[in-house]
């Protein structure tokens, strides 16, 4: 699949979510990568491993750990939206991010500032297509480590073990779901949200966000090994500006720093 092609079809995926949100009222959060270019997005900035960057290997696990940042407002007056999370799906599957995919199936936190300011945290699942479900058992804030995994029960079942907990807290969520997924991608993300009610749809602005360092990554039961070459920026859709960077990969290759509103970012400490 060429990028067109790609981009054709995510963007037939939110017209189609958006009339279902617009039906119920509804919120949903989430979306594939939206790609400029090999290394760049207008709504992820991380790390993507894909299958045929990775030499024909599909992935049957991950997990990953990051401690939830602070959020505060970047323009007055606006509602902001960002979420962290690792996911399995809807990234690049090729280096040049010319290949897409269209299944994810993702766990992770949300940062949130609304137009008066107020910080709001949260913890979420989601299977692509349908819209992420809240995880309300669990109580999340700015600065708590969490610990992430997504497995497959039996490889080749696509059915998937979803384990996200609050190390901080000793607070944990799992559930068990069948997905037809793929299995060509994997990611260790900060996203701006695609944000889908009645209203209408689009990808959230940015608030400000203290750095995020992720560790311990791993697929399919071994590290991860990233590369500075599976780095995602964030740029602004209009001007072409990074507004999110991550790091390179730390000295043991399974983390890295999310910085957002940030050309350059630190390399964390293993």
């Amino acid at each position: 699949m060429n990028i067109s092609s790609f981009l054709a079809s995510a963007a037939a995926l939110v017209a189609g979510l958006t009339l279902a949100a617009s039906a119920s009222a509804a919120t949903a959060h989430g979306d594939l990568i939206k790609p400029v270019n090999a290394n760049q997005s207008i709504n992820w900035f991380g790390y993507n491993q894909g299958s045929l960057e990775q030499g024909g290997k599909l992935f049957s696990s991950i997990t990953g750990d990051w401690n939830v940042p602070t959020a505060t407002a970047h323009t007055k007056g606006q509602d902001e939206f960002s979420s962290d999370w690792i996911g399995i799906g809807g990234g690049c599957v090729d280096a040049g991010c010319t290949v897409g995919d269209s299944t994810l199936i993702q766990t992770g936190t949300e940062q949130d500032v609304d137009s008066a300011g107020h910080g709001s945290y949260s913890a979420w699942w989601e299977l692509i297509p349908a819209p992420s479900l809240t995880i309300t058992t669990m109580t999340i804030a700015p600065g708590d480590h969490m610990h992430a995994s997504i497995a497959e029960t039996l490889v080749g079942s696509n059915v998937w073990s979803i384990v996200l907990q609050d190390v901080t807290r000793n607070e944990t969520f799992s559930t068990t779901v069948p997905y037809s997924s793929t299995h060509l991608t994997a990611e260790w993300i900060e996203e701006t949200p695609l944000i889908i009610d009645t209203s209408g749809s689009g990808f959230a602005a940015l608030p400000n966000l203290s750095n995020v360092p992720f560790d311990f990554a791993t697929t399919n039961g071994a590290t991860a090994n990233l590369k500075p070459a599976e780095e995602i920026q964030l740029v602004d859709a209009n001007s072409g500006a990074v507004i999110g960077d991550p790091s390179a990969p730390d000295r043991d290759t399974d983390g890295f720093a999310a910085c957002a509103w940030a050309r350059t970012c630190k390399v964390p400490r293993s």
